[in-house]
């Protein structure tokens, strides 16, 4: 029988807390980021992202400041190496951004939750590149399945899906340049957003009266103002979660963010599923299953390869 003191104490469990927040997080991206972005249609893109830019910088900035002090942005950059880094994954960033927000105006969330999907076997291959990583055999099944899931829409319309594609590379080249370099998850955001600024915040003076801001009305601007926390939020709750767990859980949560993607653009937009769609992502499912296998098998045996070497 569960007791309140049982409850309380698996409430304060790390474990617990990390699920609980990166639960939270991938949530948030893959359900109330989309709705939220819609609620925007008819904003262009590049406007949204000049104010997600700007709100992102008041609200991270101000956290970082009360938190850590302005010696961490410093810190942050450090030498005119790191800031150049900081200005590559600022370029794919911004442009991962922009490619989401315009494929969820533009009724493109089966693309979006396509890319997110294909993601993690995107950082597979940039590991095998940039990293010299050995595949194993499941994990070259994985991504020979995925390759035939986008090949098969390909055939069937003739299209490459780019906005699958570009998602899942500049986000996964984003995650590589910031592994590489190590920085700090929430002042490195706070730097890349900052280097973003002079352009978002000329762009947004460029359109004056007619910007979305000052013509759309208070709801407008309320829903603007909104892109900050709906930016950092997410980004928070996944930090704390990812100290708290183990990197197979975080890699199995991740999936939340696409799948409710997906739910939302059959089900809530009526974005059309085709028969292509389902053998697309029939087959990124299969390399998923795969992958995640491996990745599962390979922790616990590196697990047990500690726990012996510490006896």
């Amino acid at each position: 029988m569960t007791t309140l003191s049982d409850t309380t104490t698996d409430r304060h469990n790390p474990t617990f807390t990390g699920l609980a927040a990166a639960t939270g997080a991938f949530l948030l991206w893959g359900l109330v980021a989309p709705v939220y972005f819609k609620l925007l249609t008819g904003i262009g893109a590049v406007e949204i992202v000049a104010h997600r830019v700007v709100w992102t910088v008041l609200l991270v900035g101000a956290f970082v400041l009360a938190a850590r002090g302005p010696m961490a942005v410093v810190r942050a950059v450090g030498t005119w190496r790191r800031l150049g880094i900081l200005a590559v994954t600022t370029a794919l960033v911004s442009s991962n951004w922009l490619i989401f927000i315009y494929a969820t105006l533009s009724g493109q969330m089966l693309q979006s939750s396509l890319g997110y999907y294909i993601n993690p076997l995107v950082n597979v291959l940039l590991g095998v590149v940039f990293l010299h990583e050995r595949l194993s055999r499941q994990q070259m099944v994985a991504v020979a399945v995925a390759a035939a899931g986008v090949l098969s829409l390909v055939l069937w319309y003739g299209v490459v899906p780019w906005i699958a594609l570009a998602l899942a590379v500049t986000f996964g080249i984003y995650a590589l340049v910031r592994k590489k370099a190590a920085i700090e998850p929430v002042t490195g955001l706070l730097v890349e957003t900052g280097l973003l600024i002079p352009p978002a915040l000329g762009y947004l003076l460029w359109l004056g009266p007619q910007g979305a801001f000052v013509s759309g009305g208070t709801g407008t601007a309320v829903l603007l103002a909104l892109a900050g926390p709906i930016t950092a939020v997410p980004l928070v709750l996944f930090m704390v979660g990812a100290a708290r767990l183990k990197l197979s859980t975080i890699g199995l949560l991740q999936y939340i963010g696409p799948t409710g993607q997906l739910l939302l653009g059959v089900l809530v937009y009526g974005e059309t599923f085709t028969p292509a769609h389902a053998v697309a992502f029939g087959c990124i499912w299969v390399a998923l299953v795969l992958y995640s296998h491996d990745a599962f098998v390979t922790h616990r045996a590196a697990v047990r390869t500690a726990a012996a070497a510490g006896d």
